[in-house]
């Protein structure tokens, strides 16, 4: 089996907006149905979990009936850092998934998730045990040495840039989530599940990845996603 869990659990303060960016309608339907529906429509894609703001749970529950999101069987809390959301999505799938299946782990405000992305990631995951979305970094990236100036920089060639979706078999994601938390290595600041497989020794394999897989924590963000939307209905009345 192939399942999901979609972190949904940010108050999204910086988009100043007065419901979580997650819940934001688009188009008449909110932010988080559009990365529901692509994780829904993908035929290997068996269950659907998501990792939810308190409070917002039967709201989740009446918009996925609303729009036939038909796979999501778990609606659950988040904890206080992202880490801990999806070590409270990991744990919620013991005695659900067996070890070999894959999870995906995506974020809620990556709407445009690619079907050839996730079909990629599970591939990838399936082969090696584990699978991260990335491109290739096309800017010059410096390292500061005393904050106004450098004389140092990373060649590109040698950089991946790494997202979500990522995917793991649940037995190493499982095992690995008890092990973070017991010993308190790759769970705190901006971590997120690849790095702390990489702090816990795991090598990653890189799977296809898409600029459109925007994230949106900006209203520029919004409108991008807006602009591509549009783009979309454009061609399709082509």
């Amino acid at each position: 089996m192939t399942m999901a869990i979609i972190i949904a659990g940010g108050s999204g303060h910086r988009m100043g907006q007065d419901i979580p960016k997650q819940f934001i309608n688009v188009y008449d339907k909110p932010v988080l149905i559009y990365t529901l529906e692509g994780f829904q429509k993908h035929p290997q894609i068996d269950a659907i979990e998501v990792v939810c703001l308190d409070g917002w749970h039967d709201v989740l529950w009446a918009y996925a009936k609303q729009f036939g999101i038909d796979k999501l069987k778990w609606v659950i809390s988040g904890g206080a850092t992202g880490q801990e959301s999806i070590r409270n999505g990991v744990y919620n799938l013991e005695g659900k998934a067996a070890d070999d299946d894959i999870v995906i782990i995506h974020d809620g405000i990556r709407p445009l998730v690619d079907e050839t992305v996730l079909t990629d990631v599970i591939l990838k995951a399936q082969k090696y045990g584990n699978a991260v979305t990335s491109l290739p970094y096309n800017e010059q990236i410096f390292v500061v040495d005393d904050e106004i100036s450098t004389t140092k920089y990373i060649p590109r060639e040698t950089l991946r840039r790494v997202s979500t979706p990522q995917a793991y078999r649940f037995g190493l994601l499982d095992s690995r989530y008890h092990e973070a938390f017991e010993k308190k290595i790759g769970i705190y600041g901006s971590s997120y599940t690849n790095t702390m497989m990489v702090e816990l020794g795991e090598r990653l394999y890189f799977a296809a990845g898409s600029d459109k897989n925007i994230k949106l924590t900006t209203k520029d963000d919004l409108e991008m996603f807006k602009a591509y939307l549009k783009s979309d209905k454009d061609n399709w009345l082509k």
